[in-house]
């Protein structure tokens, strides 16, 4: 389970290598509020797909209240704010900063994860997600030509 745990985070990583390039794009002659509601109408559209022809409407229809709401807090901030400012980065932006600026992102969600989740962490992710910062840092020094 493992395996297939890390073969599924590599291709979502790589989708999200890839994305920002149709993003970029995408938003040259379009407003970042504009192409996100355009991305998210598509989502819907292959979600919506999947849950009617799936036949998952029932499954969908049986999620309670409580995890409605943390779905919904996660949809806010992933997908309308978190991405709405990703949008505006890059349209206004480079999209290797951007992409690079947002992929502090883990940071975030490993610590909330220690803090609120109370999952373990290790020494060698202690020193991953230095490595991520300063990483981070070296890419945000000004370049000398």
């Amino acid at each position: 389970m493992v395996v297939f745990t890390y073969v599924v985070a590599l291709f979502g990583a790589a989708c999200w290598g890839i994305a920002p390039i149709f993003g970029k794009l995408g938003l040259r002659n379009v407003h970042p509020a504009d192409g996100l509601a355009a991305r998210s109408l598509v989502t819907l559209l292959f979600m919506a797909g999947w849950v009617l022809l799936g036949g998952r409407a029932r499954q969908v229809c049986a999620i309670s209240c409580r995890d409605w709401f943390f779905l919904g807090a996660e949809a806010f901030l992933a997908t309308l704010a978190g991405d709405l400012a990703y949008y505006a980065a890059l349209k206004w932006g480079a999209a290797g900063q951007a992409a690079v600026v947002l992929a502090a992102s883990p940071l975030v969600t490993v610590g909330l994860s220690r803090w609120i989740l109370h999952e373990e962490m290790h020494a060698h992710q202690v020193l991953g997600a230095l490595l991520v910062v300063a990483g981070l840092v070296l890419l945000a020094l000004p370049h000398r030509a």
